[in-house]
């Protein structure tokens, strides 16, 4: 049972310290769903969709208002959607595209994501065209978020695939440049992807995942920085114990809410992602929290370290916290969507690749990253190589959200709004890795791949 002085915190970290559940996110399969008649399996899913996610939204909003908690998004992932259409004989998959949306719209969450393929180790022809078609279904979409997982650490890293995301991701954003390539933002390329991650954009219900489940993402980095703040000069030791108190306070939260919301849906409950999730605003960083460690800017010498024991501490937290824990759980990094990366990069403090070093020891990696509108699909290909390399040789989730933006140059800044924030634009190397990424076929496993 709460106690009255937890009760009075909690109500603290909401009113004072941006502490929100980001996402509440319905799992469903649509694995029975699949038919050879495009049009059929599009009904399907819209009707499967729109009957299980009915009440999704309202159920959310109610709980929000009996218990005072904020709850940002409500969202649905699905059955990746090359498994579903590869039967069905199109050439493009832009009415699945098309049908997520309007069913998510239709039940009126924020986002829907699942328009994903499973690369890892070589492509069918369901994945080849699912790919191809991500350009214009983020183009002609607003709900609909994509991805794409190019490596596992059992498989290795599918190099055809990694330099096909390459032209795929510049094609996106030609596509959306009056919106300076937002449609990038809704595409993330991961190694080793969790099948129960509740976030976006590279949500999806993996094939390992019941019917249907709800999965909570909890947040509260301005929780957690004011919790640092308040020990000062504390050792190390100190520091690392406040952070896991204040993640397990957090996530059983998180908890109680997602369980709350599975019971009044009728669906199981499936996990609790503790990650660390930043917005721009102000006092809800992830930058921030670093910085009142002791270090005068994120992304100076000692950020991968403090990354380090921030990361870890909020994992202990939640484990005590939950025996459901999943999705992505860490620190988010994403630049455009916290105010301290921001700040950071337009002071020159945090480059790319020290975004890179920081991604060895925290969730997700290169997130919502802007660079020069005419850096070539190949440089893009090369980061993605670099960043799903780390995922595969440390047996960990990586990904990469990149946005080239069109017509923009270093210096310049990308404004999208909303949670999504606004992007400085990061320079990229300017000497060429196009022998490289066009060698194509397979990096190996590593040898740290043969646990069996």
């Amino acid at each position: 049972m709460l106690t009255l002085a937890e009760i009075m915190e909690t109500i603290k970290m909401v009113q004072e310290e941006n502490l929100d559940i980001r996402t509440i996110t319905m799992g469903i399969s649509l694995r029975d769903c699949a038919d050879p008649d495009p049009k059929t399996a599009c009904r399907k899913i819209y009707d499967k969709i729109t009957r299980l996610a009915s009440r999704l939204v309202a159920v959310g909003e109610e709980i929000s208002r009996e218990y005072g908690i904020p709850i940002v998004h409500k969202r649905i992932s699905v059955t990746p959607i090359s498994l579903i259409a590869e039967c069905s004989r199109q050439e493009d998959y832009l009415e699945y595209a098309l049908t997520l949306d309007a069913a998510a719209a239709a039940v009126g969450v924020n986002f829907i994501g699942g328009f994903s393929a499973l690369v890892h180790k070589g492509f069918t022809g369901g994945d080849r065209i699912l790919i191809t078609s991500i350009p214009p279904a983020l183009a002609g979409t607003g709900r609909v978020c994509a991805s794409v997982n190019v490596a596992t650490t059992k498989a290795g890293i599918n190099m055809d695939a990694v330099y096909l995301m390459g032209r795929v991701i510049k094609e996106t954003a030609a596509r959306t440049a009056e919106q300076g390539g937002l449609g990038c933002a809704k595409l993330v390329v991961f190694s080793n992807v969790p099948e129960d991650n509740p976030f976006m954009a590279g949500a999806f219900h993996g094939i390992g995942e019941p019917e249907c489940t709800i999965n909570v993402g909890v947040s509260g980095p301005g929780v957690v920085k004011n919790a640092v703040a308040r020990v000062g000069n504390a050792d190390f030791g100190t520091l690392a114990e406040t952070v896991k108190k204040t993640a397990f306070k957090i996530t059983r939260m998180g908890e109680l809410v997602g369980r709350l919301a599975a019971e009044r849906l009728g669906v199981p409950f499936g996990i609790v992602d503790l990650s660390l999730a930043p917005t721009p605003a102000v006092g809800d960083s992830v930058a921030e929290i670093l910085e009142a460690m002791g270090l005068e800017r994120c992304g100076t010498h000692g950020t991968t370290a403090a990354l380090a024991l921030l990361n870890d501490a909020v994992k202990k937290g939640g484990a005590m916290a939950s025996s459901y824990i999943g999705g992505l759980s860490g620190a988010f990094i994403p630049v455009s969507e916290d105010a301290g990366m921001i700040r950071a990069a337009e002071e020159g403090a945090l480059s790319l690749d020290k975004l890179e070093a920081m991604t060895c020891v925290c969730s997700v990696g290169l997130d919502m990253i802007a660079v020069p509108g005419d850096t070539s699909a190949e440089t893009i290909a090369a980061i993605i190589a670099d960043e799903v390399a780390i995922g595969v040789i440390n047996n960990k989730t990586t990904a990469v959200r990149i946005i080239p933006a069109p017509g923009k140059k270093v210096g310049d800044k990308v404004i999208f709004g909303g949670l999504l924030g606004e992007a400085p634009v990061m320079a990229v190397h300017p000497f060429s890795a196009e022998n490289f990424v066009r060698r194509g076929g397979r990096i190996p496993a590593p040898i740290q791949s043969l646990t069996n």
